[in-house]
């Protein structure tokens, strides 16, 4: 009998330990799995060590930084998630969505109504005006509006507001086909393939930082500026449609934040920079 009482109160404790185990495992941290070029400055960029703060990127051994590592950071902190970034070209981002292969993408992405049938969009994270880039001792250095831009060779980044809206603003612009990423947009630019890019502020200050030669010309607030809607400005966070549970626990973050956070936070990511990222 005593022997029976013994190993009853071992399974109960067997019992009680797998209970507690289950408990557990239920209760696991959940890991966001975030997207990004990893090579976008000042959004994002890839370093060798984990200075300022830097992520591993997935299946690496170097880390991504910018401002959308820190913009993921803050979020999962917030709301208690491990982080895990995952490095995609630009073409692959709203793909890994889609399939679900990631949970979002973090990576400065225009919310489009062209991005919007195929993800959902979080409120923005960013607000991003447009601007020009070109040589300090360009001819087109003093330009005050579109109009001044007349005749330029340009080109910018694939699949963005820049070449598919900005560019063929321009009076008699020769558009080159679109460069595949924004450092591969800059390096023409360097190399003199082009007079001109345009890309937005963000990209343009951090450009000025790696490229003291180039000048940003900003025609906001001018008669002359390019036209573009709100949703081509508006920088969100997308997601696969229908995750309503991330999505809203995603705009609970970004409702607690201010313009003047997301300035912060970017102006931050521009002053950390690593200056090879644009070369």
């Amino acid at each position: 009998m005593k022997n029976a009482k013994v190993m009853t109160g071992l399974l109960c404790a067997a019992a009680a330990a797998m209970m507690l185990g289950g408990a557990a495992s239920a209760e696991e941290t959940k890991t966001l799995r975030v997207a990004m070029e990893c090579g976008y400055a000042p959004y994002n960029w890839t370093q060798g060590t984990d200075e300022n703060g830097a992520v591993p990127i997935a299946d690496s051994s170097e880390y991504a930084y910018g401002y959308d590592v820190m913009m993921a950071k803050h979020i999962c902190e917030e709301l208690g998630y491990d982080l895990e970034i995952v490095k995609l070209d630009w073409d692959s981002l709203v793909p890994a969505v889609q399939s679900g292969t990631v949970d979002c993408v973090i990576a400065g992405q225009s919310i489009t109504s062209e991005r919007l049938e195929m993800v959902d969009f979080t409120e923005p994270y960013y607000y991003a005006s447009i601007i020009t880039l070109t040589k300090a001792d360009s001819e087109y250095a003093d330009a005050a509006g579109v109009a001044d831009l007349s005749g330029a060779t340009c080109t910018s980044q694939l699949n963005t507001v820049w070449y598919d809206v900005c560019l063929p603003q321009i009076p008699d612009a020769n558009i080159l086909p679109a460069q595949e990423s924004a450092p591969a947009m800059l390096v023409a630019l360097d190399a003199d393939k082009c007079d001109i890019v345009v890309t937005d502020m963000p990209t343009g200050m951090a450009a000025c930082v790696a490229y003291p030669d180039f000048k940003l010309l900003d025609f906001t607030g001018s008669e002359d500026d390019f036209e573009v809607s709100e949703e081509e400005i508006n920088i969100g966070i997308s997601l696969q449609k229908g995750n309503t549970e991330l999505l809203d626990a995603i705009n609970s973050v970004l409702s607690e934040m201010t313009v003047e956070d997301y300035e912060e936070m970017m102006n931050e990511a521009i002053s950390v920079q690593p200056l090879s990222d644009a070369e």
